[in-house]
């Protein structure tokens, strides 16, 4: 087994550069050649097909059958002539990954012939198998039938010859059985509620859409280096390993030159990227080792998590070219940073103004705070159904840690605002009006707010950034449509619930802009306890936070408790969101998903233990004790090889331990496989079988420090984190 090691980095130093070619030196010659976007519908639609799509698209209008038959066949055109053979409806199941079942174009015809035929029928609706992705109940093993229905918001692309149709999922009976259903629904449902709220300052405003920007970070490791690593490849993240002398500790890799293999990696994963149409503009090294970042300009939100959802399968398929894996694991290394990914959040009229963006006039500032307020207000509510959607086995071991939020929901806004905000608690409002402006006693007019005027907090869960929320919490495996579709529910909620309190002051004689900020100041003062300033990773703040009343959900199974809560379940019947049906099974699927995880891990760490670390430790300390026997046979003294003996003794101490810790973990793994409900199991492998994880890894990193080089069976952390 040693010798794999030695095998693997021997391939590493004999890599070569592919070469990354580039379809033209200017990115808006080839960005989106392979969608099918509003450009290309208008080339190959009709008139009357092209509108029916567009209206469709902004305003949620359905597709009658027969457009759906123009449509698909002007795919089906445009996509072989761009030399894809088959397509497939792609859509994103309750895994978190994505999936696709691909059917060809081509049909037999009676004559013994054939033709190439995609109907509008296929298009609008197909029959995957249901029974075998996660329903949480919703769906018998036997039960087979769920159907996928095209999304025409989000234009059909190209990858591998092959026309790809983002679709949702659902069961026969109805039920989402994807991320992207509840989406749309929570969309829909911010988009009617904001322009309720809007109108109360410009009646032309007709649409809302959620606008998202994803930074993505990742690792790299060569792939021979990774297959060489059997709890990389099983589980994503390093199970032993003891740290690098030379790690992060320097800063030096943090925005530094980018290694040569990793730069043409990443010319060719954005090149592909761009054919594609997500406008990717930033890419960067990241604080750790073989750590990096790339992220797009922001889209429309359910467009920007599709595409996500496409890059992450994108730089898994161009990392392999390059004799790389993706690693996006959320700590696939312990003692260095973890990934995640930061989702932007902000709001956009049809009229193009950024709703959390001041202006420079006391009406659009008003306007601003409105929407400002009431999503500290929403935050603040539902803090706890915001952290269980970042929930996951894998972020467990990022939130809290020094490198990413901790697990209590704050909300940072910089000393500006939150002085602002304080000001309009504390002081009087005059309801006299003159010249429809505002008279605030003692409110200085709001300043344009400029994305740079405060500084950032890395530490903060949900900052403000200028004109826009950063929830800094989100996995980097995560698909973001979790947490955002419940952002989206409790700001749709709360702004709904805004505009009822205003309509009944206005109602009993209050002014508006007067009823408005009656509300913004009692939303201030009720929220203010999850605003937060200062070092989220210190344990000062971790005690001020339980003063203050927030929640510090530590673990997975105890955090997902709040989609069942009675204030959740009434949130989810008010807004449609989530059946009750809906919200029970994704609560099983993550205890589900979270015991699964940490089951396949400790099988993992008993294997590479008992058959990989021990017999290494045990044929080193075989060597030395032929040694020993050696150096005794010619009647040296035991001084003289006492430290042999120590190392025997220390080796011999290690193993031990690391047998009777995995024999232990062991025994609390079979007692929690025979527990039956989902959330008492996730707890007791989190609580009984967990903490052997670290206390094996612990013994095995003592080996890997005591043990001869040559006979250590893994690549070690400093052959996996620095790139050759």
């Amino acid at each position: 087994m040693a010798n794999i090691r030695f095998q693997a980095l021997q391939a590493v130093l004999t890599r070569s550069i592919p070469e990354v070619k580039i379809p033209s030196p200017k990115i808006s010659d080839f960005f989106a050649a392979n969608v099918f976007d509003k450009k290309k519908m208008k080339e190959y639609l009709s008139t009357e097909a092209f509108q029916g799509i567009v209206n469709s698209i902004e305003k949620g209008e359905p597709i009658p059958r027969d457009l759906a038959e123009q449509v698909a066949s002007a795919m089906r055109s445009w996509a072989m002539g761009k030399g894809a053979t088959h397509y497939t409806h792609w859509f994103q199941p309750l895994t978190g990954t994505t999936a696709e079942k691909h059917d060809a174009f081509f049909e037999p015809t009676p004559d013994g012939g054939a033709i190439e035929k995609f109907s509008g029928d296929a298009l609008a609706q197909q029959e995957p198998d249901a029974s075998s992705f996660p329903s949480g109940g919703i769906r018998n093993t036997f039960e087979a039938r769920g159907y996928t229905a095209w999304d025409p918001s989000s234009p059909a692309f190209i990858m591998a010859r092959t026309l790809c149709i983002p679709t949702v999922f659902v069961s026969y009976t109805g039920e989402a059985l994807d991320y992207k259903v509840p989406l749309l629904k929570a969309l829909s449902a911010l988009d009617k509620a904001a322009v309720d709220v809007c109108h109360y300052f410009d009646k032309s405003i007709e649409k809302v859409n959620a606008s998202l920007g994803i930074e993505q970070e990742y690792f790299l490791v060569d792939i021979a280096l990774f297959n060489a690593r059997p709890d990389l490849y099983l589980t994503g993240r390093t199970l032993f390993g003891h740290m690098s002398a030379k790690n992060q500790q320097l800063e030096d890799h943090y925005f530094g030159s980018i290694p040569e293999r990793v730069y043409a990696f990443m010319q060719d994963m954005e090149t592909e990227a761009l054919l594609l149409g997500i406008p990717l503009k930033t890419r960067h090294n990241e604080v750790a080792p073989s750590q990096f970042e790339c992220a797009p300009i922001y889209e429309e939100i359910n467009l920007a998590i599709d595409h996500n959802q496409l890059l992450m399968d994108l730089m898994d398929r161009i990392a392999k070219r390059h004799n790389f894996k993706v690693l996006l694991h959320e700590k696939p290394y312990a003692g260095i940073n973890g990934s995640g990914k930061h989702n932007n959040w902000s709001m956009i009229t049809n009229t193009g103004k950024n709703l959390l963006s001041p202006g420079k006039t006391p009406k659009n500032n008003l306007m601003f705070l409105a929407f400002f307020v009431n999503t500290i207000k929403a935050v603040y509510e539902h803090a706890d159904l915001l952290r269980a959607s970042i929930a996951s086995v894998n972020n467990d071991h990022r939130l809290g840690a020094n490198e990413a939020p901790p697990a209590i929901i704050s909300i940072f806004l910089g000393t500006q605002l939150s002085d602002v905000l304080d000001e309009i608690e504390t002081s009087r409002i005059s309801k006299k009006i003159k010249d429809d402006a505002l008279l605030w006693q003692g409110i200085p007019k709001i300043p344009q707010i400029l994305k740079d005027n405060t500084d950032r907090n890395r530490t903060s869960p949900f900052a403000f950034t200028g004109n826009k929320f950063e929830l800094r919490a989100v996995g980097s495996s995560q698909n973001s449509a979790s947490p955002m579709t419940i952002l989206n529910l409790i700001v749709a909620d709360q702004l709904r619930k805004f505009k009822y309190d205003v309509d009944k002051l206005i109602k009993k004689g209050e002014k508006k802009d007067v009823a408005l900020l009656i509300m913004i100041k009692k939303y201030i003062k009720e929220s203010k306890n999850i605003r937060f300033e200062g070092n989220g990773y210190s344990e000062e703040w971790e005690k001020e936070a339980a003063i203050r009343g927030l929640p510090n959900i530590k673990t997975t199974p105890k955090a997902l408790d709040a989609f069942l809560s009675d204030k959740t379940s009434l949130l989810f019947a008010e807004t449609g969101v989530f059946t009750e049906r809906e919200a029970h099974a994704r609560h099983e699927i993550l205890l589900e998903s979270f015991y699964k995880k940490l089951q396949i891990e400790a099988r993992v760490i008993g294997e590479l233990g008992i058959n990989i670390i021990l017999p290494a430790a045990i044929d080193y300390q075989t060597k030395l004790v032929e040694n020993v026997k050696g150096l005794k046979s010619i009647g040296l003294s035991e001084d003289t090889y006492k430290a042999q003996l120590d190392i025997i003794n220390k080796i011999a101490e290690h193993i031990n331990h690391i047998k009777e810790d995995i024999e232990a973990m062991v025994d609390e793994r079979k007692k929690a496989n025979k527990i039956e409900d989902s959330r008492d199991k996730a707890i007791e492998y989190d609580e009984k079988v967990k903490p052997f994880f670290q206390a094996i890894r612990y013994h095995a990193d003592k080996l890997e420090q005591l043990v001869d080089d040559s006979l250590w069976p893994l690549p070690k952390f400093r052959e996996l984190l620095f790139i050759k």
